[in-house]
């Protein structure tokens, strides 16, 4: 399955999710809700995985943790603001760049449609 597969499986999920739950939830609701969906679709999935920093020799473990990772190829981060800003997408870009992945979904569940929440990030 490539990237574009996924996403739209993982699109379908978060609004099936946020049909389910609305607007007003902390972010690990959404999250743990997310996961149980995505793998119900039968996606392989990774929960917090931690993303360390390489510079030259050294590697730092600063706690970077990447939401979800789905089939080791797209990135979720999820989040629960008014709107997105660019240190959201700058996040993902990181995370894309560190892990080598082509695509990220960032996605707010704080709005009334989802669809209005999601942003696809290429790196």
């Amino acid at each position: 399955m490539n990237e574009n597969q996924i996403s739209n499986l993982i699109i379908g999920c978060a609004i099936e999710v946020h049909r389910k739950l609305g607007p007003g939830l902390l972010e690990s609701a959404y999250q743990e809700c997310l996961y149980y969906e995505l793998q119900q679709a039968g996606l392989k999935l990774r929960k917090e995985k931690p993303m360390p920093i390489i510079y030259k020799e050294v590697k730092l473990d600063h706690g970077y943790r990447i939401d979800l990772l789905v089939e080791e190829k797209v990135v979720i981060e999820l989040k629960t603001v008014e709107d997105f800003t660019d240190v959201h997408t700058a996040q993902v870009l990181t995370y894309l760049r560190l892990g080598n992945y082509k695509l990220g979904l960032l996605l707010n569940f704080h709005t009334n449609i989802l669809k209005n929440g999601i942003k696809r990030i290429i790196n």
